[in-house]
């Protein structure tokens, strides 16, 4: 393949896993059509444009998800299509508005652009990316929208984005089916690492509340390193037998752990020394192990915690 053909499209480019799969593909020689909200806006354009390559090799497109056709002009000529753009925010007012609805008519709308003019898609590839896996009918079990979920330092509401993104994944494997559509999915957990943006992302937030705090939480989570997460869209996306969803997950890691490294790594920060909920007797998540052979067989090599 010839570095002209080798023309991608990464939507939310901005994004946290995105700016590093920007960063990925631009190194691997890849030129990359990034969609982002306002490409005027240096906030969030800056450090895109400032990667190795962007100067010859990047391009920025306007795009908004709920805007039909505004992916249009991203994929055209693309031979693979990266979605990573998905609202996540806490508190919504309107959880079906805010988060559902742009999901997975945001979804569809991506994969309705690589479908354009022909009916047929335009590109070789999609590569979806969804965030933990939950089944729809567990997430109405747990009051519909409302799911809550313990970080390491916090309790918050996580409202309706597990069933977003869930639902957005559905409504992505029925419409790949019905287009005759080459298409992987890439399920992470929770996802930390090194930022390439200035604003910092929500799934690091939690890490970084730990700083000052009094307490920490009683629980265990699976982590993912943002590079392996980015790495594993490129290798599903070059691989011509992947195929399906893939799960990159790291083993189960007890909050008390992350503190013992952060305590490790950086002795001279506040960190808390006691459960906020010093009666529990377990961890408030299982710890239980999400097998890495699927992924692996792509070739990733899994980033240590450290």
């Amino acid at each position: 393949m010839s570095e002209a053909e080798k023309v991608v499209c990464v939507t939310g480019a901005s994004g946290y896993i995105a700016s590093w799969l920007v960063n990925l593909l631009l190194r691997h020689g890849y030129t990359v059509n990034a969609t982002v909200r306002d490409p005027y806006d240096r906030k969030k354009t800056e450090h895109l444009l400032a990667l190795d390559g962007a100067n010859e090799r990047l391009h920025l497109f306007k795009a908004e998800l709920l805007e039909e056709g505004s992916f249009d002009s991203a994929v055209e000529g693309c031979i693979g299509v990266f979605h990573t753009v998905s609202p996540c925010y806490f508190g919504p007012k309107d959880p079906q508005a805010e988060l559902v609805e742009p999901a997975v008519k945001g979804t569809l709308n991506v994969l309705g652009s690589t479908v354009m003019l022909t009916g047929k898609p335009l590109v070789d590839d999609v590569v979806v990316d969804e965030t933990w896996f939950s089944d729809p009918v567990v997430c109405e079990k747990l009051k519909v929208f409302r799911f809550l979920v313990i970080s390491i330092n916090c309790t918050f509401e996580k409202d309706c984005y597990m069933l977003s993104k869930t639902l957005a994944e559905m409504a992505a494997w029925k419409f790949s089916e019905e287009k005759v559509m080459d298409m992987v999915t890439i399920n992470p957990d929770t996802v930390l690492g090194p930022l390439l943006q200035p604003t910092l992302d929500t799934s690091v937030e939690p890490i970084a509340k730990l700083v000052g705090a009094e307490t920490f939480r009683n629980a265990t989570c699976r982590l993912a390193d943002v590079r392996d997460v980015a790495n594993a869209h490129i290798l599903a996306f070059e691989n011509p037998l992947a195929c399906g969803r893939y799960c990159v997950a790291g083993k189960p890691t007890h909050s008390c752990e992350i503190l013992k490294i952060l305590r490790e790594l950086y002795p001279h920060l506040n960190l808390p020394q006691k459960y906020s909920d010093e009666k529990l007797s377990m961890p408030a998540f299982p710890a239980f192990q999400v097998s890495q052979e699927r992924v692996k067989s792509l070739g990733i090599k899994f980033t240590s915690l450290e």
